[in-house]
C-alpha cells in the first residue's frame, strides 16, 4: 500500500535476551502530564480507597432508606482514570458481603467510569443469582475547603 512499514522485515530485528523496552506513554497521558489540575479524586492511590462512614442513627439517607447503624458502610471513590473492571470487582465484592455498595464520583469522566462499573458488576453478580439496582443522587462534598457536587450511586440487591 506504499507505507513505510511495507518493506520492514521483522526477521532482521535482533533483540538481546533480558532487554526490556517500556511502552511509550500514549498521546493522552503525555498531554495530561503537561497541563493537569490535580484534585484528591485524581490521585491514583485514592482511586478505590474505601472510606468508612459514620453511622447515622435513624436518619434518612439521600435515597429515603434508613441507615443501618451496626454495619460500617464503605464509599468507593471513582476517578476518571479508574478502571471500570476493577471498580466493578470492588462493587461486586461489597454487594456480596454487605448487600449494598456506595460509589462516589466527581465530574463527567468519573461518573462515566462509575456507570460502566455498575453495568460490569451486574454481569459479575449474575452467575451468583444476585441482581442489583442503582439509585443515583447528588451530594455536596468538601475538597480542599471547596464545596463540590458529586454523584453518589447506591447499588443494592434487587428486592
Amino acid at each position: 500500500m506504499g507505507r513505510i512499514y511495507d518493506d520492514l522485515n521483522l526477521k532482521d530485528i535482533k533483540i538481546e535476551p533480558g532487554v526490556r523496552f517500556p511502552p511509550e506513554p500514549d498521546t493522552e497521558s503525555r498531554r495530561a502530564s503537561t497541563l493537569k489540575l490535580e484534585t484528591p479524586m485524581d490521585r491514583t492511590h485514592e482511586t478505590l480507597r474505601a472510606v468508612p462512614l459514620k453511622p447515622l442513627h435513624n436518619a434518612p439517607s439521600l435515597d429515603g432508606a434508613l441507615e443501618i447503624p451496626d454495619e460500617a458502610e464503605e464509599v468507593l471513590k471513582v476517578s476518571a482514570h479508574s478502571r471500570p473492571s476493577a471498580v466493578a470487582g470492588a462493587i461486586a465484592g461489597v454487594v456480596r458481603h454487605a448487600g449494598r455498595a456506595e460509589v462516589q464520583a466527581i465530574g463527567a469522566g468519573a461518573t462515566n467510569q462509575a456507570i460502566k462499573a455498575v453495568a460490569i458488576a451486574r454481569d459479575y453478580l449474575t452467575p451468583d443469582g444476585i441482581d442489583i439496582v442503582c439509585v443515583p443522587a447528588f451530594i455536596d462534598v468538601t475538597i480542599a475547603n471547596e464545596e463540590r457536587t458529586a454523584i453518589r450511586l447506591v447499588i443494592e440487591r434487587r428486592g
